[in-house]
This record gives structure tokens, C-alpha cells and sequence, in this order.
């Protein structure tokens, strides 16, 4: 076993987490309240055209762009995914989440599977998170649950959510939202153990190793 060294450890840059999810799976929720449960994971904020609905705040929920901005920086390369959507378009910006993690902090990106494809070929070490509901029927009940859209709206989400479905072996982890709490401690225990790598723990516990090393 090779000797560790005090001088070879390196401070570890923060871990990217990319979750996937069909809409109605409980993704949304899931994230908020891991988020409010671990302070050290911070939540990358996306570009987008649309407006600014009633509480959200421009740099938390959103960057707010103009039509124009937003096609300029697609223009530049700013963004290691975007699409558009209806009238709408959304992005992430490359140069935000490099600096988030060089800076050692850990990072979660709430994406589908398109944008995920993207950010795995440029982050080939992301760890990636794909949440499914208990099953169609159970997906299907709570879209319908939300009472917000119609059954032609439904209809079309659900054939959605079969192809989003399709992509979950993409993905190093799978997650099934059955009960709340437990899937919620399912994501907590991949954080959890993502963190506690060797190569990561080394940079962290560098000084309690290399004093019973004797280095």
C-alpha cells in the first residue's frame, strides 16, 4: 500500500449532481427539501426568457434574460445545455457551475434527460440521480391531483413521461419516489456517500491521517 503524504493531498472541488425526473414524479419537492436539510449543497440557477412569475426572485429562482441576451450567450458558447421550450428558453451556464464547484462547493442541477446527456459529456464525473414515481397510474394521479391541466394536457405529458422514463439506465443511481421520506433519505444516502470517496476524505481528513502516518 502506497505511503500517503501530506503534501499529496489536494483540496477537492465540489461534486455536481445532476437529478432527472418525469413531471410529476416529486422531483421538485424532493430537491427543496433536501436542500433546506443539507446547508453544504447549493441549487445552480438557469437562464431563462420567460417571465418572472408572482415571488420569484431574479438570481434564486432564475437568471431573467431578454430574448436577446439569452441568444447571444447561446451565440458565445455560454451554455453547456439549453432548450427551447414553447415560447420560452432555458440554459445553464457553464462558466456559474465551474466556479461553484472549483470553488468546493457542491452543486444540484434539476434537468431532463436531454440536458443531462449534455453535462455528463462535459462533466464526465457529475453523479447522476434519476427519480421515478411508484408507477403510470400513480404519475398519471398526480398530475391530475395538481387539478391544473386539462386531458388532452395530461394525455400528452404522460406519453412524455413514458419517453422520459426510457432514459433511467442512463443514470448512476435510480431512485423510486414511493414514499417521501424514504426516497428522500435515498438521495441523502448517495450525497452522503459520494462525499465519503476515499479521494475526497484524504483532502478532508488530510491532518488526522497524516499524523497516525507518522508523516
Amino acid at each position: 500500500m502506497p505511503e500517503a503524504h501530506a503534501s499529496s493531498f489536494k483540496a477537492p472541488k465540489g461534486l455536481l449532481f445532476v437529478v432527472s425526473a418525469p413531471s410529476g414524479a416529486g422531483k421538485t419537492s424532493l430537491v427543496a427539501e433536501l436542500l433546506k436539510r443539507d446547508s453544504a449543497l447549493t441549487l445552480s440557477v438557469s437562464y431563462t426568457t420567460r417571465p418572472r412569475r408572482s415571488g420569484e426572485v431574479d438570481g434564486k429562482h432564475y437568471h431573467f434574460v431578454d430574448h436577446q441576451r439569452f441568444e447571444t450567450m447561446v451565440a458565445e458558447g455560454a451554455f453547456i445545455e439549453y432548450a427551447r421550450v414553447f415560447d420560452n428558453a432555458y440554459g445553464t451556464a457553464e462558466s456559474s457551475l465551474r466556479e461553484t464547484l472549483d470553488g468546493g462547493e457542491d452543486l444540484l442541477l434539476e434537468i431532463d434527460w436531454q440536458g443531462a446527456r449534455q453535462v455528463r459529456e462535459r462533466f464526465t464525473d457529475a453523479v447522476s440521480i434519476f427519480i421515478v414515481p411508484p408507477s403510470l397510474s400513480a404519475l398519471e394521479e398526480r398530475l391530475r391531483g395538481r387539478g391544473q391541466d386539462s386531458d388532452a394536457v395530461i394525455s400528452e405529458r404522460m406519453a412524455k413521461a413514458r419517453d422520459e422514463l426510457s432514459h433511467w439506465d442512463e443514470y448512476g443511481y435510480l431512485v423510486v419516489n414511493d414514499q417521501f421520506e424514504r426516497a428522500l433519505a435515498d438521495l441523502g444516502t448517495i450525497l452522503r456517500a459520494e462525499r465519503l470517496r476515499t479521494a475526497r476524505q484524504a483532502a478532508r481528513e488530510q491532518h488526522r491521517l497524516s499524523a497516525m502516518l507518522g508523516d
